[in-house]
């Protein structure tokens, strides 16, 4: 039997904003850490880890992104663009566009484009397939306003906002306290089944609430990240110091 594809997609169509002045005429996507552009370390990440297909979604100067790709003859993998110039659809929504450019039947790998971290990615996406899982999650011990709430089965039964209080949860006398709370780390594998019942909503929505609103009736599971494992977000302008740095002292790649 022929090796399954490895799918993914990389959300690239933000605004950017907590990176102005440097996305005021650039998208996000194409900012420079340590000399390369964000989108072009996580396609060769992907790339290394065997993912062969990429979809990639594009709003915020995205003719750009689309320049930039060709220039790059797409970095030796097949790509194919989600083009959100009309509307930018959060992630859910966005997720729900691109789904018709997958091959039915394979999961698919979700990367932000502004996250940089040392997940192993084609384990995570493996480690998924193997199981009934309608989605995985790359998830961490961080300090963070917004955890996602899991029992003991490392199944996802909540949200928990801890500055403002408020608790999001499918199952009835949900009780925050005595679940294992995690910061979603921006990396998750989906099912086909769970892309096929994103149809049913509107055209704009958080992946996050999708969750949520499915947590009920179908597996959504956390994959821990190992203790020490680097993750960070790039959507700052002090990160991105933070991170050439980083890159430089690890060979990230």
């Amino acid at each position: 039997m022929a090796e399954r594809m490895k799918e993914a997609m990389i959300f690239a169509a933000g605004l950017g904003t907590r990176l102005r002045p440097l996305t005021d005429n650039l998208p996000k996507a194409l900012v420079l850490v340590d000399g390369k552009p964000m989108l072009e370390h996580v396609i060769l990440r992907l790339k290394a880890a065997g993912f062969a297909h990429i979809v990639i979604n594009v709003h915020h100067f995205g003719q750009k992104i689309i320049d930039f790709l060709e220039e790059k003859k797409n970095f030796g993998v097949a790509v194919d663009i989600s083009d959100e110039r009309d509307a930018l659809l959060d992630t859910g929504g966005g997720i729900r566009k691109a789904a018709g450019y997958f091959r039915k039947g394979n999961p698919v790998l979700v990367h932000n484009v502004d996250i940089l971290s040392d997940a192993d990615l084609a384990g995570l996406y493996e480690k998924h397939s193997a199981t009934q899982a309608a989605a995985s999650l790359w998830v961490s011990k961080r300090n963070t306003s917004r955890y996602l709430l899991f029992n003991g089965q490392n199944r996802l039964c909540g949200w928990e906002n801890k500055k403002t209080g408020e608790v999001k949860s499918p199952f009835p006398g949900f009780r925050p306290a005595s679940h294992e709370a995690y910061a979603f780390g921006g990396i998750h594998v989906i099912s086909p089944a769970l892309l096929e019942r994103m149809q049913e909503w509107n055209e704009k929505f958080s992946i996050i609430d999708f969750y949520l609103s499915v947590a009920g009736d179908t597996e959504i599971r956390a994959c821990p990240a190992p203790v020490g494992a680097h993750w960070m977000d790039l959507g700052k302008p002090e990160a991105l110091t933070a991170a050439e740095i980083y890159l430089k002292s690890a060979g990230y790649e």
